[in-house]
């Protein structure tokens, strides 16, 4: 890779996040009067997106809103425009890792907006409270208003088209509740709250959820590590892979996820994922898989179903990434999932020095230093920062976060004068070292206790 083009700033995304920065600031106080340096904001947003086909309707959303008769039409307008920004932002800085990693990505097929037959009601129900939100601001939110959307989450969850919408609904819910009343607030979490209210608005626009073509797709898959992301009450692993395919590699993820309770961490949450026990186990055996006519989506997402497979022969995760990775082509982006924080592109370094301190773990290469993101490492596998700082290569995610950091997947270090491979998701389909076995043990106690009491719960 070349390091150096990452290290140089893509032009145009520290002034495009300024301007979203400043819209963000606009929905604390809430935009039923807008105060003069909301005024400025909304103005700001409106003049970085006039040389755009939005230019029209975004002017006309900043002077309704600026006069107090806000709809969802135009908030609509707001978050389009905020997004744009932030989508150009994500465009140009993948453009910026293809280029320094040599690699190729196929472009987003052309298509025609869906329709959704009969959810206009709900997806209109979750617009109106998406706009009160808005109206009311992160300070002016309480209980009441929280509590508006449940009814419409119900309906949401009930209905597998919407599903996606009712889960982000319901989450965020469940987070300003936690804070309400916003008025006491001592840190409002602003660019956090505006890009789960942003894509909630997006999501509930008529034809955003409906389905898209689904193709199919044969050859070998080369799995290179798992990402394991947890909430309170679901979990999902991401398996990041390689799938040799007869017109080359391509870059692929395979994703399968469960509801879980909050009590239920660390290596606690794999039990629950082995319903996929053959995605799962080839991760731990490092071992691939042959796949025929799997559904993918033309993001690159397998649709993961164990039918359409058979275990293949062994397959170590870095063999893979330093045969395979460099000339794998990668998938484009589904359109509403464009945005600086989705980046996570698998990646592989080595002749790094990494050092350690009080602020973090950091990996420095030939032109640059990127900053290991120990935030993202989950406690259900044996890697830790400890590791990584003592490693030589890394298989990671490379993400952005106002500049270049790594999530690694797995390491190569030297362990007892030997160098040994650890993987995030070693334990994922069954622990073999004691440490993960007695993680395991634990683990399986817990869940076991929360079985009973479930079982008890339902025979009353």
């Amino acid at each position: 890779m070349r390091f150096d083009l990452l290290a140089a700033p893509v032009d145009g995304v520290s002034e495009a996040y300024e301007v979203v920065a400043g819209f963000d600031g606009a929905l604390v106080g809430g935009l039923l009067r807008p105060g003069a340096e909301q005024i400025a904001a909304l103005h700001a947003l409106a003049a970085a997106v006039s040389g755009t086909p939005l230019a029209g309707r975004v002017a006309e959303a900043v002077d309704k809103t600026i006069a107090g008769s806000i709809s969802d039409e135009h908030l609509a307008a707001l978050v389009a425009a905020r997004s744009a920004l932030l989508g150009a932002s994500h465009d140009a800085l993948l453009a910026r890792l293809d280029e320094a990693a040599g690699r190729g990505r196929e472009p987003w097929p052309a298509a025609g907006l869906g329709s959704l037959t009969g959810a206009d009601n709900l997806l209109a129900a979750a617009r109106s409270w998406l706009s009160d939100l808005a109206i009311a601001g992160w300070r002016g939110i309480d209980h009441d208003l929280v509590s508006h959307a449940d009814q419409a989450v119900q309906a949401l969850l009930a209905d597998l088209r919407l599903r996606r919408l009712g889960a982000l609904l319901d989450g965020f819910a469940g987070e300003l509740r936690a804070c309400a009343p916003g008025a006491t607030m001592p840190r409002v979490p602003v660019r956090r709250w505006a890009d789960l209210w942003a894509r909630a608005v997006l999501l509930a626009q008529p034809g955003a959820l409906a389905s898209t073509e689904v193709g199919t797709v044969s050859g070998r898959l080369l799995p290179l590590g798992v990402d394991l992301h947890e909430h309170p009450t679901a979990v999902q692993a991401q398996v990041h892979a390689v799938l040799e395919t007869a017109d080359g590699p391509r870059l692929v993820r395979a994703s399968v996820s469960t509801p879980k309770v909050d009590t239920l961490v660390g290596s606690g949450v794999w039990q629950l994922l082995r319903g996929h026990s053959a995605l799962l186990a080839a991760v731990t055996e490092q071992r691939a898989m042959d796949l025929t006519d799997m559904p993918v989506t033309a993001g690159g997402d397998l649709i993961w179903s164990d039918e359409h497979t058979k275990a293949g022969a062994p397959a170590e995760p870095f063999a893979t990434a330093r045969v395979q990775l460099a000339a794998a082509s990668a998938a484009p982006v589904p359109p509403l999932e464009r945005h600086p924080v989705r980046i996570a592109e698998p990646v592989l370094l080595e002749g790094y020095t990494a050092a350690a301190d009080d602020d973090g773990v950091t990996l420095t290469l030939p032109g640059l230093t990127v900053e290991v993101d120990v935030e993202r490492m989950h406690s259900a596998g044996p890697l830790t920062p400890a590791l990584v700082a003592a490693s030589t290569a890394c298989i990671g995610l490379l993400r952005w976060d106002g500049h270049w950091t790594i999530q690694p997947l797995a390491v190569e270090a030297q362990v007892k004068r030997k160098t040994v491979a650890v993987h995030a998701g070693a334990w994922a389909g069954g622990a073999a070292d004691a440490a993960g076995a007695k993680a395991e043990a634990a683990a399986a106690d817990a869940a076991k206790v929360l079985r009973e009491r479930a079982g008890r719960l339902l025979r009353r």
